[in-house]
C-alpha cells in the first residue's frame, strides 16, 4: 500500500500553515475540477487533491498523517509502498459525506468521494461503522460482527514461562448514542498461560470492537513481546544462560547448584571443561507444545590469592605443571 504524499499533491512544504494549505487547495481545485477543467484525467487528478486536503486541512487528522510518516521511516521503511498504518491502528476519525467538505469550499460535489486504500485504512474504520448504523435505520441489514483489534503485550521471562494474570489498559473508539466516535479507555485483566513464546498471538474472545445491531463483537490478538533478561538469551523457546564454575569444578568435574527460570537444578560439570563449553538441559527452556532447551555456557571464575595460605596454593598448582602455557600454540 503506497503512502500518499499529501504535501506534494498540493505543492507546499510539510510545514506549510493552514492558510497556505486553503490557497494551494483553491489554486488547484479551480485547475482540475471536472466541471470547468480541460486537463487531462481532471476527475483522478481532482480526487487526489480533494484527499490531500481532507487531510492537511483538519488539524487531528494532518497530525496523526504526519505520525505514521515519520514512524515508518524511523523504523526502517525504504520506500513510500512500506508504509502503513501501525498494527492495531483504531481510527477515531469522521469521513466527511459525499461532497459536503468540497461544498464548503465553494467548489460543490464531484460526486461520490473517492479515497486510496491508505485514506481508508488510516481514517476509514468510523466511517464504516457510521454507515453501518445508517443502514439499519434505512432499513438495510440489523445486525454486524465487531472488528477484530491487535494489541501488544510485553512480559518478561517468567512470566511468559510460568504464566501469570496481567492487568492492560486500550485505547479504542466507539459510537455513541448520536452515531459519534468517542474514544474509550479500557481496562482487561489477561491470563497469560505458561509457555508463551516471542511473537506468538493470545486471542481474548469478544474483547475485540463492538458489534452492532446485536452482532457479535470482534477478538482482541495480543502479540507477545518477551523483555530481555540479564540472565537469559532468548531465542524463540531455547534459553541460555551462563554459569560460573570453579577451576577444581571445571577441572575435575561435579555436581553443582544453578538457579534457572525452570527453577534450582542440580547439573553435572564434565571433567576437564573450559570456558565457553555448553551444556544441553533437555526441555529445560520455555514450557510449550514443543518445549524448549535450556543451554548453560560455562564460565571459569578465577579466584583472588589474598592470604598466603592462598598463594601458596597457586604456587603449589603451578609447581605441578612446570610445562603449562595457556599461550603455547
Amino acid at each position: 500500500m503506497k503512502f500518499p504524499n499529501y504535501y506534494e499533491v498540493l505543492g507546499v512544504k510539510d510545514s506549510a500553515t493552514p492558510d497556505e494549505i486553503k490557497k494551494a487547495y483553491r489554486k488547484l481545485a479551480r485547475k482540475y475540477h471536472p466541471d470547468v477543467s480541460k486537463e487531462a484525467d481532471a476527475a483522478r487528478h481532482m480526487a487526489a487533491v480533494n484527499e490531500a486536503n481532507e487531510v492537511l486541512s483538519d488539524p487531528e487528522k494532518r497530525s496523526a498523517y504526519d505520525a505514521v510518516g515519520h514512524q515508518a521511516w524511523a523504523q526502517g521503511a525504504r520506500s513510500a509502498d512500506d508504509v502503513r498504518p501501525p498494527a492495531g491502528w483504531s481510527s477515531g476519525f469522521e469521513r466527511p459525506e459525499t461532497g459536503s467538505h468540497r461544498a464548503a469550499h465553494g467548489f460543490g460535489s464531484t460526486g461520490d468521494a473517492q479515497y486510496s486504500e491508505f485514506f481508508e485504512e488510516l481514517f476509514g474504520r468510523a466511517a464504516r461503522e457510521r454507515s453501518r448504523q445508517n443502514a439499519r435505520h434505512q432499513g438495510g441489514p440489523q445486525s454486524w460482527p465487531g472488528d477484530d483489534q491487535h494489541a501488544d503485550i510485553t512480559l518478561t521471562l517468567d512470566d511468559a514461562y510460568h504464566g501469570c494474570e496481567r492487568s492492560i489498559q486500550l485505547q479504542s473508539h466507539e459510537l455513541d448514542g448520536s452515531g459519534q466516535v468517542q474514544p474509550r479507555l479500557r481496562t482487561l485483566s489477561v491470563k497469560v498461560p505458561p509457555g508463551v513464546g516471542q511473537g506468538q498471538s493470545i486471542r481474548l474472545a469478544g474483547q475485540g470492537g463492538p458489534g452492532f445491531g446485536g452482532g457479535a463483537a470482534g477478538d482482541l490478538f495480543l502479540k507477545v513481546h518477551i523483555a530481555a533478561d540479564a540472565r537469559c538469551r532468548i531465542e524463540g523457546h531455547d534459553l541460555t544462560m551462563k554459569v560460573f564454575v570453579a577451576p577444581w569444578e571445571a577441572a575435575l568435574g561435579g555436581d553443582i547448584e544453578v538457579d534457572t527460570p525452570a527453577g534450582r537444578l542440580t547439573v553435572v560439570v564434565p571433567s576437564g571443561s573450559v570456558s565457553g563449553r555448553k551444556l544441553r538441559l533437555k526441555g529445560k527452556g520455555i514450557p510449550g507444545k514443543t518445549p524448549g532447551d535450556l543451554y548453560l555456557e560455562l564460565e571459569i571464575a578465577i579466584p583472588g590469592a589474598v592470604t598466603d595460605e592462598q598463594k601458596n596454593a597457586w604456587r603449589n598448582l603451578a609447581a605441578a605443571y612446570p610445562g603449562f602455557s595457556p599461550r603455547a600454540r
